[in-house]
């Protein structure tokens, strides 16, 4: 089981602003993840679309795609910050 945390824009475009899911097996990195999610159609595909800014987080340690999911993780999809 996966806890997955959507914030900023995803939050209000996904309407949630979390999940637990249980993936089937062949998901094994955060890349893999995202296609799966975004596999949903609709919203997901758009916001979680490859060339869409979206950051990732596992278990509160920012992750790129081909980091591995443990069971148990915390999952965040996050818009990038911009400062000011």
């Amino acid at each position: 089981m996966i806890t997955i945390l959507y914030f900023a824009r995803l939050r209000e475009t996904l309407g949630t602003d979390r999940e637990q899911i249980a993936p089937s097996p062949e998901v094994a990195t955060v890349g893999q993840l995202a296609a799966w999610l975004r596999a949903r159609g609709g919203a997901w595909e758009s916001e979680l679309a490859p060339e869409k800014p979206v950051r990732v987080a596992v278990n509160q340690e920012m992750a790129s795609a081909d980091a591995p999911l443990p069971d148990g993780a915390e999952v965040a999809f996050f818009p990038p910050v911009t400062g000011g």
